[in-house]
């Protein structure tokens, strides 16, 4: 078994395209909407398979994501190497983009930062 895609509602829907595609290496569909429900989405998919979809629908509440949280916290992506992890952060904070953590080497040895990317949802950029 395997995770087939993750969803995420965000407000700026082509932000969140645009990040995903630019950063993090992923192709984007041409994308879906739902002219009765004005629900919208594109599907990301990255090299290894893995999907992210993200999601507006003008009706969803926004949500606290700015403090820790009970429920998903994080989406880590796997760059391949230190180098690439300390490469990807700075492009990202030299972008305008809230580094929260590192890089670093984790108590539990992981090397990684976590960056707040679109609308403060956090991406973990580890080896």
């Amino acid at each position: 078994m395997r995770i087939e895609h993750i969803a995420i509602f965000v407000k700026d829907l082509e932000a969140a395209r645009e990040f995903f595609t630019e950063y993090l290496g992923g192709h984007s569909n041409s994308g879906y909407h739902n002219k009765t429900t004005d629900f919208r989405s594109y599907f990301i998919t990255f090299d290894d398979g893995a999907r992210l979809e993200l999601m507006n629908k003008p009706q969803v509440a926004d949500a606290d994501v700015s403090a820790e949280h009970m429920g998903y916290t994080h989406i880590a992506f796997s760059v391949g190497s230190r180098e690439k992890v300390d490469e990807l952060t700075e492009r990202l904070r030299s972008a305008g983009y809230e580094a929260k953590s590192g890089p670093r080497t984790t108590g539990d040895g992981y090397y990684e930062s976590c960056i707040a990317a679109i609308e403060e949802n956090l991406i973990e950029i580890t080896v």
